[in-house]
Parts: structure tokens; sequence; C-alpha cells
């Protein structure tokens, strides 16, 4: 980080009528209240805000509720929902007139979460192109917590160093009214409701149905948002809206495509860890309110959701395109520091990295910071202050001329990350490798074409894992293509794509491939991820298109190219990179009856490497 000079910001004090739902705990005068001659003011230092001593006490911290009135009725009553919101703020913005921006978190999950039971999931057991077997879903579960204060995940952060925090229960959860719909723009609208009121442009109300109004008198009206996972994804989907006092977002490991979520490439697939779930699973979830329970279910879940989501063929639909943020990106321009972690097999990265060219060719200030852990993971708190401090406050630190990318090395604590111009790492170009037979051992993965290679053929069985295959020395349940060893570290950095020709013996398969790092490490402390560079999943029945797709014809040879994961690592010289090829992903993929023979011409498959450095790297 770099230093800047110090700078003190004035904030202007004024009178105020306090209008609103108050906290027990903080009795506040409902007369007007002047300004004292001296007042508090937030104090930047080199770039960053400062803690304040008389904002650090949360006993003198005003928290009220409200209902913030959105534009959308999502459950059928005739009046539009109301989002329950909570406020948290220092006691001057009432005894001496202060106004200060705000930093937002919305979720579906502040007020609990439904179960995670398996036999609430779609079992995976299941032949492909097959209609799936009937699942049960769980009865909504009671709310839990408390008024007036819906979280307090952020405000013991940021309320001493000069922010007023909010948080607000999404749509169908916790007090708020409405349905939960996944993914639509409903999970848009509700944040921008909640950031319309901030600035006056929307109602908020001292109960979910009374008329009874509460102003947000005490903001500048500037806001910024952030949260991880869920709560990452609903500050990005703000953004599509373009809302007016949407300065900044950082959205960690946030979901930004429930086809990319639940599906790949035209493969129905499962996240990392939630083997069976899907969009109507994610729904009884997070169904925290059962005031309109037996609507929401029949219309949004079995109605929509159940139409929709297509767990026979996986293709990218409609109803997918309306969960896709991609399809709203226009209107974004809240400045955006991205957070995510290579070796998310949750929420995968390619979530965040999809959209960084995108927002800047819209010019969106985008700053990225990547690690090599899994799910979550907030950029270093310096970071984050800087970012919400030159967009929330104003203050000219010149965070947007800070390296574009900071990546977290090997071994590096996380709070360390190392800068780089940008990601994909700019020194980075393609290499391509191409294959020498070897099954059921090892082949070979070489930068030059060779002579024309015979086929080689696997035998897909769920019953094995990917490392486990990965560690065989020989077997006919996967391909293996080696790279001569490392002779020096080798950067991978950017997006890996394969370009295979295979055929199937039956009309549909599963098609799965890994890049490794080998020898396998399984040292005590090692996890499985740490020999994983990145995986791609994919339907050959959809090798032209991803809307439409056709039974194979047994035998008949497909070509397909697509993306694996991206990815920013180092690999260690005396290290060999090894290309998997195999079918049903035992911990992703449904899972059919062993035995569906894939066959890969080697002499029209390629994998294409972005390496800092170029082919010169690798020799």
């Amino acid at each position: 980080m770099r230093n800047r000079s110090a700078v003190l910001l004035v904030m202007t004090t004024v009178f105020f009528m306090l209008t609103g739902i108050l906290s027990a705990q903080t009795p506040v005068s409902n007369q007007p209240l002047a300004a004292t001659s001296e007042t508090t003011v937030p104090v930047i230092v080199n770039g960053e805000a400062q803690k304040i001593p008389a904002f650090e006490n949360p006993d003198e911290w005003i928290r009220h509720d409200l209902w913030v009135e959105t534009e959308f009725d999502t459950d059928g009553n005739g009046k539009p929902d109301r989002m329950h919101v909570d406020v948290t703020r220092p006691k001057q913005t009432d005894t001496e007139g202060l106004k200060l921006p705000v930093i937002y978190e919305s979720s579906p999950y502040f007020a609990g979460t439904g179960t995670t039971e398996k036999k609430y999931f779609w079992d995976v057991r299941q032949e492909l192109n097959a209609s799936p077997a009937a699942h049960s879903h769980p009865s909504p579960i009671e709310r839990r917590g408390k008024r007036p204060v819906i979280s307090s995940s952020l405000t013991r952060t940021w309320v001493p160093l000069g922010f007023i925090v909010i948080h607000s229960s999404a749509p169908g959860t916790g007090l708020s009214q409405g349905c939960p719909t996944v993914g639509t723009r409903i999970e848009a609208l509700a944040p921008k409701a909640v950031i319309d009121w901030l600035n006056g442009r929307a109602k908020g109300y001292t109960t979910p149905d009374g008329d009874e109004e509460v102003k947000a008198y005490w903001t500048t009206g500037k806001v910024g948002m952030t949260g991880t996972s869920y709560n990452g994804t609903i500050p990005f989907a703000a953004a599509t809206t373009g809302v007016e006092g949407l300065e900044a977002i950082i959205p960690v490991s946030p979901n930004n495509s429930y086809y990319h979520y639940y599906r790949s490439n035209g493969l129905v697939r499962s996240p990392g860890g939630y083997l069976g779930e899907d969009v109507d699973v994610l729904y009884d979830f997070i169904h925290s309110n059962p005031d309109n329970c037996a609507y929401c279910d029949s219309i949004v879940r079995d109605g929509e959701m159940a139409q929709g989501q297509d767990r026979i063929k996986g293709d990218y639909n409609d109803f997918w395109a309306r969960r896709d943020l991609m399809t709203y990106i226009k209107p974004f321009k809240a400045a955006i520091l991205m957070a995510h972690g290579f070796n998310d097999w949750n929420v995968m990265i390619s979530h965040s990295s999809r959209f960084i060219n995108v927002l800047r060719e819209q010019g969106v200030p985008v700053q990225v910071y990547f690690h090599q852990g899994g799910h979550g993971g907030d950029p270093p708190l310096p970071m984050m202050n800087r970012w919400f401090t030159r967009y929330l406050f104003g203050i000219q630190n010149g965070v947007e001329n800070d390296p574009k990318a900071w990546i977290v090395r090997e071994g590096d604590d996380r709070l360390k990350p190392t800068p780089y111009a940008d990601f994909p790492n700019p020194q980075a170009s393609f290499v391509d490798f191409f294959l020498t037979a070897g099954a059921p051992v090892n082949g070979n993965l070489v930068t030059a074409k060779g002579p024309k290679q015979p086929k080689e053929t696997l035998t897909d069985n769920y019953s094995f894992t990917g490392n486990v295959l990965a560690q065989a020395e020989s077997t006919n349940h996967r391909l293996m293509y080696l790279s001569p060893v490392l002779k020096q570290p080798v950067h991978i950095s950017g997006t890996i794509s394969i370009t295979i020709r295979v055929s199937s013996s039956k009309p549909a398969a599963n098609l799965t491939v890994w890049l490794v790092e080998l020898p396998w490490n399984s040292a005590r402390d090692a996890k499985i991820t740490d020999n994983i560079i990145t995986r791609g999943w994919a339907d050959l029945q959809n090798n032209t298109s991803l809307t439409e797709s056709s039974p194979l014809k047994p035998g008949r040879f497909y070509d397909m190219t697509f993306e694996l994961e991206p990815d920013d690592q180092i690999i260690p010289a005396g290290k060999q990179i090894g290309l998997m090829i195999f079918s049903s992903d035992r911990e992703f993929t449904l899972q059919p009856e062993p035995g569906t023979k894939l066959t890969v011409d080697l002499n029209g498959t390629s994998v294409r490497i972005p390496v800092v450095g170029g082919a010169n790297a690798i020799k």
C-alpha cells in the first residue's frame, strides 16, 4: 500500500428533526436537535479512516429498525413488499447533527437457515438424460433473532471508523416480506429500495404494515456494500441496477450466476460440498418468513423453479439468464474491489473473474484481491478501508492508481498479498500442449505436436474420487498426460481451456477435466486442493451450443472446447503438470451406472495454458 499525506475531513453539521423507531436501549428526543459548538468529525490519515474514540463505545450507539417499501409484490397480497432493516450509528448523528456514509450488508441468512439433511437434496444416483426422482421439501424454519438488531457483523469494525452500518434481511427471510426467488431481479431491487430510502427516494416505516414513516436524516446518502457468498452476491446485484448512492462494493466470493453455480457447460453439476443441491433446495434453505409460505412455495418453488431449472438437460435457458448478473451488467457503475479464492470449489472464481474486463470496458474502477484458499476471505482491512474511504468519504487517496491485482502467493499470509499489474498477469501468454499416448498408465504433455497418436479409452466409474484417480499408477478409469519435470518454477495466470475430440458409448456422458500438480502431496497437513491446479466439467451433448443439446451417437467423435476455472499459481521446479480426463466426478456430477466408455482422439485434443513468460518459461 502506498502512503498518502494526512487529510482531515470536516463534515458539515445541520439541524434535524428525529423521526423513526428507536431502540429501547437508546432513548432519543423527538424534538429538533441543535448542533453543538464542537462536532466530532471523521479523520483520515494516509488515505484511511481512523478510529474515533467518541464512536468506539457500543453502549452509546443508536440502534433501531424499520421496514423499507420496495417496488415489487412477490407474495401476492396486493401490497409492495417491505424489507426489514436495522441501523447502527454513532450518537453524534443525533446530538451533533452529524451526517455519515453507510456500510451496508444484506443477507438471506440473518434469521437462520433451513436443514442441510441430504434427504431434502436431489438424488445424484441417476442415469443421464433421465427424469430425476422426486425429492421432498422441509417445513419452513422458525424465525431467529430479536429486534431491533438483525446482525452485528460489521458494526465493531466500521462504526468506530466513522461509518453508519445497516443490515437488511433478503425478501422472504426473517422479518422481510415477500418470497425468496434465488437470483432474480427481486434480489437486486430489494437492496436498491434500501439505498433509495437512504437517499430520500423511497419510504421507510416503523412497522411492517403501518404508515408512520422513518427518515434517514443522518446519512450523506453515499453507500458501500460488502458481504461474503450470498451476502456478496447481493451487493453485485444491487450495483447492476445503477442505483444512485451506491458508490462502492466489496463482494467476497459472490455467486454472480446460478447457472455457473449449478451447471457447467451444459452439465448438471453441484457446487463443491453440496452434492445434489439445486435452486429449489437453496430456496428451502433460506426461506425463513412463513407468513406467505403456501403462496411462495406454490408460485415460486413448485412453479417457476420446478419448470425452469431442468435437471435433465442442463442447458442454459431463460430461467438461468434471469439469474445471471451478466444479463444486467450495463447500468453497473459502483467501484468494485473483488475478493475470491482460487481454491473455492463452492462458488468458483469464474463468478468474479468473468466480469473483470466487462466492467473495465464500462469505465468502472476495478481492483481484485485473490488468494490461494477456499470459500470466503476478506481483503486486508486497510485495503477495504482505503476503498471505502476513497468512494464514500470522497478522499482522493489514489486507490484507483494502486496495482489492479493483489494476489496471495502460495504459503504466504493471506493478509499479505503480492501486487501485480493486473489479473491475468499481463506477462502471461498461451502455450499449447499436445498429448501422446500412455494409457492405462501416463501419457505425455508436450509443446510440439508429434506423429499421429492412437485413440485412448477410459471407463466411467463414479466410485472413484478424482484425487484417487490422480494418484493411481495405472487405471482404466481415467487418462493422464504429464509434462516433463519442471526445471524452473512455472507461473500460470489466467484461464486454461481444453479442446477435446471424444466419442461416447452411450447417448450421454459426464466429461471431467482436472489439471493437477504431481507427484501428489499426501503429507499430513496437505489438502487435496493443494494438488489441484484447476478443474472443469462439460456435457458433450452441448458441443455446439450451450442453449441446445442433442443426444450423442455412440461411437461418433465430437469436438468441444471449454474453459476450466481461472487460476494464478506457481508450480515449483521438480514437479510435473498433469492433465487428467475422466467421466463422472464423484464430488460434483450426477452418478450414472458405471460402464460408459469415452474414447479420446489424441490428435484432436490439446490444452491451452497461460504461462507467465510464455513457452520460454517451460523449457
